[in-house]
């Protein structure tokens, strides 16, 4: 026995092997920029999670776990995702760096001894590149290669987020060829699945996913007030070539989560249409 069945396991819990694709919820934005609506109180959290089931997997912070075990305990429960850092780029309210703006800092919020004890099935980390300052690349690129090789070790999945430091100033770092660069290091680093944004056309996403060898789950981003441009997005993504979605508050938010995500599930594991998939948000 070696880890590496371990991490086949786990991942196999969030990844169905029939279609080869994930329908994750993200439900971790508190630990980065303060309580979201939808989930602000314990009572919002427990009755979203109350409609979370069906999710392939859900990622949570440290502190939720406990609060939230129940969710993942039993059979055809989700896969337990932790939420392993703390950033502040980019954060919308008191905002660290000079004018507003700074090229960050991250800071790993858990041992991964204990996450593996814990049964956690996979983590996720950022990795931010092309600050000005050098040294926080290098320090980013040790970080992730160090999380990546620990969870290598303990039959973990990794989960890995590239994003571009510059994402506000720079208006080419969400172009096509910035996130295949991002993308790939990820995955030469050793990630197991890459969270990546919507480069804005399918076309552009396309070129993302070709250039990466390990799925691609497309982030929901800021919008998602309505289900079926939700489908929509989620259609573009796997069409061309996606391995699945990792939406938040396009799920959590949603007046009825669970019809969100039946109806994504058609969309990303059975191959639906847009129009056959949203029957099932009524």
């Amino acid at each position: 026995m070696d880890s590496r069945t371990g991490k086949k396991i786990r991942l196999g819990r969030l990844v169905r092997p029939a279609s080869g694709r994930a329908v994750v919820v993200a439900a971790s934005h508190g630990v980065t920029s303060g309580p979201p609506a939808g989930l602000r109180s314990t009572a919002e959290i427990q009755s979203v999670f109350s409609k979370l089931t069906t999710a392939d997997g859900v990622m949570v912070t440290p502190g939720m776990v406990p609060l939230l075990e129940d969710t993942f305990t039993g059979r055809d429960k989700p896969g337990l995702i932790l939420h392993l850092d703390w950033k502040n780029h980019a954060r919308g309210i008191y905002t660290p760096g000079a004018d507003g703006r700074g090229e960050g800092v991250l800071a790993q919020l858990a041992d991964l001894e204990a996450v593996a004890a814990a049964g956690v099935d996979a983590v996720m980390t950022y990795l931010y590149l092309g600050q000005r300052d050098t040294r926080l690349e290098r320090a980013e690129v040790e970080r992730n290669a160090r999380i990546a090789r620990d969870c290598e070790r303990l039959g973990l999945g990794l989960i890995i987020e590239p994003r571009s430091a510059l994402e506000g100033d720079d208006p080419d770092a969400l172009g096509a060829e910035v996130m295949s660069m991002y993308c790939r290091i990820s995955a030469d680093i050793g990630a197991d699945l890459v969270k990546a944004l919507w480069p804005g056309s399918p076309e552009a996403f396309a070129q993302v996913t070709e250039s990466c060898y390990v799925p691609i789950l497309l982030a929901g981003g800021k919008g998602g007030d309505d289900p079926l441009d939700t489908l929509a997005l989620a259609h573009d993504a796997v069409t061309a070539g996606g391995g699945g979605v990792m939406f938040g508050r396009r799920v959590f938010r949603a007046e009825r989560p669970e019809r969100v995500l039946s109806a994504l599930h058609a969309v990303v594991h059975d191959g639906d249409p847009v129009d056959r998939a949203k029957a099932l948000l009524a």
